[in-house]
């Protein structure tokens, strides 16, 4: 996801970004905000989270 699309829903869930964040924080707050486990890119070859609109980007990541 591009960062402003990323900025974007991070809006809409009012989460405020600041400068400089990275998207890989930026991500967790909006795992957290939508009631997830903010784990983005600390997979170990497996994610258990299977609702988690994040999966496909965060396993290669983690790599």
């Amino acid at each position: 996801m591009a960062l402003k699309e990323l900025k974007e829903k991070a809006k809409i869930l009012g989460i405020k970004t600041k400068i400089g964040m990275k998207n890989t924080d930026l991500i967790r707050s909006i795992q957290t905000a939508e009631g997830n486990f903010p784990c983005f890119g600390t997979a170990k070859d497996f994610c258990n989270q299977m609702s988690c609109c994040w999966k496909k980007d965060c396993l290669p990541v983690s790599k």
